[in-house]
């Protein structure tokens, strides 16, 4: 039963003050892109994703009375119209709720899942040997269940106050009305040109006339908004069974290719009863202290919360706001190698795999990890993996075996009202343009998540625990993360897309702000390092040309430039009780922030 603060309300006065769209007149073939602000601080609440009309959404919602959960699921549906290359109701995601009545923190996890009839061999071709990557994501064999639409009515139906028809109204009117196209969507869309054109229904919608979309012009998507009205009017089992699953289902098994093309785009294998019996998994969240705060994550599928929190565990002993900025890079780097080594070896779907959450939390395993770590010098990968179950101080276990490649795109959202709720949500169709495969006449891209599997495992003599299964949901980084303070009220909530390097972003981002004293919208704009496990760490530019990089080299760090590295969102609980809602300054074209009443109280 849905808790309700307020009366029902209908959305779709909201939709048109969100849009400043007449319903009368057809939109404009051009028109500015909505200013973008990177900060807001206010009262009654706050959303911060990376596109304003999410925004826009989600804050009006708010203003109608609805409550965070409310507004993340109507910004999650805004951006599958405005960022329908990073998300959509084809993707999945995770969900993280604080309840501010009980002060608890919970999940939902929305990830896709493998087609029932998938094994070990899900990506080897003819030959045993894995599939080139870009054969794997262009295809339908990557395409996994959906699960965004089912993480919709799960958070609803548990914490929502208004229906999702109403929360779509917004979404359904900017795809039907249309949405202004920015260097960010133009750039994106250039990346898949290639692709979208040997697919006829995602080149009549993403190359309108046959070309690259004009910055300023408007890009509409009337097949989308009829996808959202009927998933408002039926709910979201329509998307499950019935005339639209089947359309999904015809697409995955015969990918529609234009006649011509040289591709070659393999089929995949789910089915309709693949989309009748998923189901999202309510699940504890992941818990660890830090600074005499305890911060909550995503336990597995998603390997972002035992990542995090064991990194976190193995930074607790070292002062950080204390060491110059190379010292405190060099200790972050280090941490981050150790805790992916022990991801690489423990972490998959836990209906599968027995994976020691506990252990890989526990201060104990930390301790046991970051005795490894010197000042003086660089670990080398990839690195061994320790044990959790039975930790030894400064011992690795078996074999090292190196990272396993994450696409990088996804989105991430954050929302807080006025009664002190609070949503961090990270969704995805996993590659830039996912499969890049649109479904005919419905108007939104498949994932190609599947891909997220190890195709085969990095070294043969090494356990690896995200080989694909049937309905296993492949390992993700996805962090979705919120922090409360000792009296269990929230501190901050973040998260970002970026593939694997969504753990490192968010833990640099909290390091930033909870040891190095930078305000929430500074920490998210910080030139960011990833290390992986890998021989080289990434850099941004901003840290690859800076003198840290020699200081860092002289310690023995190999580096090599990474142009941009994650596109984080947060919101922050201020001590006077206002809300700051911050998002990126420059990555994707800047983010946008937005509270309910930046002027104060109502």
């Amino acid at each position: 039963m849905r808790r309700s603060h307020v009366r029902n309300v209908s959305l779709a006065a909201v939709a048109a003050t969100v849009l400043s769209v007449g319903a009368a007149a057809p939109p404009p073939t051009e028109r500015p892109a909505p200013a973008k602000t990177p900060v807001a601080v206010g009262h009654g609440g706050a959303v911060a994703s990376v596109d304003p009309d999410a925004s826009a959404a989600g804050i009006e919602v708010l203003r109608r009375g609805g409550n965070a959960v409310d507004a993340a699921v109507a910004t999650a549906a805004a951006l599958g119209v405005t960022e329908p290359y990073s998300a959509g109701i084809g993707g999945g995601g995770y969900f993280v709720y604080y309840d501010a009545r009980t002060r608890t923190v919970h999940t939902v996890d929305g990830r896709e899942t493998a087609p029932l009839s998938a094994d070990e061999s899900l990506f080897l071709g003819e030959d045993g040997k894995p599939l080139p990557f870009e054969e794997a994501m262009t295809s339908g064999l990557g395409v996994g269940t959906p699960g965004t639409p089912a993480t919709w009515d799960a958070a609803l139906d548990a914490w929502g106050s208004k229906s999702l028809r109403d929360l779509l109204k917004p979404a359904e009117r900017l795809a039907r009305d249309g949405f202004t196209v920015d260097a960010t969507f133009r750039a994106q869309t250039a990346a898949n040109e290639a692709r979208f054109r040997d697919f006829p229904a995602s080149a009549e919608l993403f190359l309108p006339g046959g070309a690259l979309p004009v910055v300023g012009s408007v890009i509409r998507n009337p097949d989308l908004a009829r996808t959202y009205e009927k998933l408002g009017r039926h709910g979201v089992g329509a998307l499950y069974h019935g005339e639209l699953a089947r359309d999904i289902v015809r697409t995955v098994q015969d990918p529609p290719v234009r006649e011509g093309a040289t591709r070659k785009v393999r089929s995949g294998d789910l089915t309709e009863r693949d989309l009748a019996v998923y189901r999202t998994k309510r699940q504890r969240p992941t818990k660890m202290s830090y600074r005499g705060l305890d911060v909550y994550g995503m336990a597995p599928s998603s390997s972002g919360g035992t990542t995090v929190g064991e990194a976190l565990n193995i930074l607790e002993r070292t002062d950080l706001s204390s060491l110059p900025r190379a010292g405190y890079l060099h200790r972050f780097i280090e941490a981050s190698r150790v805790a992916f080594a022990d991801r690489g070896r423990w972490v998959g779907d836990p209906a599968f795999e027995d994976v020691p959450v506990k252990g890989l939390l526990s201060q104990r395993f930390a301790d046991s990890r970051a005795c490894l770590i010197r000042d003086d010098a660089v670990l080398k990968s990839p690195l061994a993996p320790g044990d959790p179950r039975r930790p030894v101080p400064c011992a690795t276990t078996g074999r090292a075996a190196p990272t396993t490649y994450e696409g990088e795109n996804t989105t991430h959202l954050t929302a807080a009202d006025k009664w002190g709720n609070v949503v961090a949500y990270t969704l995805t169709i996993e590659s830039t343009g996912g499969s890049g495969i649109t479904v005919p006449g419905r108007g939104f891209l498949l994932n190609n998540e599947l891909t997220d599997f190890s195709f085969a495992p990095a070294d043969p003599a090494v356990h690896d625990p995200n080989l694909p299964g049937p309905g296993k949901r492949p390992r993700s980084s996805m962090s979705p993360t919120i922090v409360l303070d000792d009296r269990d009220r929230p501190v901050l909530a973040l998260g970002s897309p970026g593939g694997a390097t969504i753990i490192t972003t968010v833990l640099q981002t909290l390091t930033g702000v909870l040891d190095r004293d930078l305000p929430l919208v500074e920490a998210i704009a910080a030139p960011r390092a990833s290390q992986r496990n890998q021989a080289t760490t990434e850099l941004e530019p901003a840290l690859y040309d800076s003198p840290l990089r020699a200081e860092l080299e002289a310690l023995g760090h190999a580096f090599r430039r990474n142009p941009e590295i994650g596109a984080a969102t947060g919101v922050q609980r201020l001590p006077d009780g206002r809300w700051l809602a911050a998002a990126e300054k420059a990555r994707r074209g800047g983010g946008s922030a937005m509270v309910v009443h930046p002027a104060g109280r109502p």
